[in-house]
């Protein structure tokens, strides 16, 4: 009997402490009935939501990273081009071994002591039925306006002549000469192999040659335009004297002295003043600069006479460089702030000059020297967007088109 109450003491004890509030361990909490609970580690956030809950100051900061970072790829491709392409250049300059020719004397530089290498011609000019004694290679960049000039000269008088076009980033067509400029023009006759520099003077010593009709051969023509050189600020410096002077007998020619000094003028304008207006017009901008070395490629036919990598390496560096440098060329020779308006003024002056004359050309009937040298560094940049803005607002299409025709 005792035993029996002891164990319902138990239970009662048990009963009370299961809902006492003292004994936390047995504490029920019971849920509402219908209500299922989700335990979740963290909140319920998706890059959406992460998009959709940023401050536009976040967003604006995350989108000028990602410029950022665009344009540090962008510099880093840029530069790997550029680093690619200098290796590649020096290298293949490393691997050419070409010598200078020249001789001995230091009295006529002119005078070659063997023709220079041997390169396929970019093209042959012959006239049918034009003979000629002499053999005349003409080194050249296509679109050079000095090129160009003596191009225009040649064409003119109906000369027959070779064109090597220089590649204008290797220069390895003219590696083989002392003097690095373009244009160069080599005459072979006899045993003489003489190099002409400089586009005034192989203007001003053909046409001697031509007007005396060879009773004095080159080497003596060549004799009166010396290259005088002189130091200037440590830096060694050359100058050819008497390059806009003609050299033949005046009894072969029924000019006045006038109309011969005038024509000397003019050609010193172009050089001096004309065609220092063009580069900072051609190259004004980068998109100009590009389109430029473009149709230079076009109308040079780079595609036949370089290689891929060689041509892209003289239009994308080339128009790099000449948009930098027409810059500089600009302050170099106070052009105005709107280049355009430079380019201009020198048509105007060119078109009144010839206004004042009366006549089509500053020759008379018929081109002379002066017109064939404006002429020349204007079908330089004939293809750009510069010649085409200064044929619209003056009137130098007029003369240019009677020239070309």
């Amino acid at each position: 009997m005792s035993l029996s109450r002891a164990i319902l003491s138990t239970r009662l004890c048990l009963t009370k402490a299961s809902v006492s509030s003292s004994c936390p361990l047995f504490r029920l909490h019971p849920a509402p009935c219908g209500v299922r609970k989700l335990h979740v580690p963290g909140p319920v956030l998706g890059p959406g939501a992460d998009h959709k809950y940023q401050s536009q100051e976040e967003k604006d900061e995350k989108a000028r990273a990602a410029k950022k970072k665009q344009r540090v790829v962008l510099i880093g491709l840029s530069a790997g081009l550029v680093a690619g392409g200098l290796y590649g250049y020096l290298a293949y300059r490393k691997r050419q071994k070409v010598t200078t020719l020249g001789n001995d004397s230091q009295t006529k530089e002119f005078l070659l002591d063997t023709p220079p290498p041997q390169f396929p011609p970019a093209r042959s000019i012959v006239i049918p039925g034009r003979s000629q004694s002499c053999k005349i290679t003409l080194f050249q960049y296509q679109t050079c306006p000095f090129c160009c000039k003596a191009r225009v000269f040649l064409d003119y008088f109906g000369f027959n002549y070779d064109v090597i076009e220089v590649n204008s980033v290797m220069r390895t067509q003219v590696k083989w000469s002392k003097y690095k400029k373009v244009p160069i023009v080599v005459v072979q006759y006899g045993d003489k192999v003489i190099q002409v520099n400089d586009s005034s003077v192989i203007v001003s010593a053909l046409y001697s040659l031509l007007v005396d009709s060879g009773d004095t051969p080159l080497e003596q023509v060549m004799d009166c335009y010396p290259t005088i050189r002189y130091m200037d600020e440590g830096v060694e410096k050359a100058e050819i004297q008497n390059k806009y002077f003609l050299m033949f007998n005046e009894t072969k020619v029924s000019r006045t002295k006038e109309d011969i000094v005038e024509e000397r003028r003019w050609r010193r304008w172009v050089d001096d003043e004309l065609v220092h207006s063009l580069s900072p017009n051609v190259y004004r901008t980068p998109g100009e600069s590009l389109a430029a070395f473009q149709w230079f490629s076009e109308v040079g036919r780079w595609e036949e006479l370089f290689s891929a990598w060689e041509r892209y390496l003289v239009i994308y560096l080339g128009a790099s460089v000449m948009w930098l440098l027409g810059k500089r060329l600009k302050k170099r020779h106070n052009l105005k702030d709107d280049v355009r308006q430079s380019l201009y003024d020198q048509c105007n002056h060119w078109l009144k000059a010839l206004s004042k004359k009366g006549t089509p050309f500053m020759g008379g009937d018929q081109p002379n020297l002066a017109d064939l040298a404006v002429f020349g560094v204007l079908t330089a940049v004939e293809g750009c967007e510069a010649f085409g803005d200064a044929r619209n607002e003056t009137k130098i299409g007029g003369w240019f088109d009677r020239m070309k025709g």
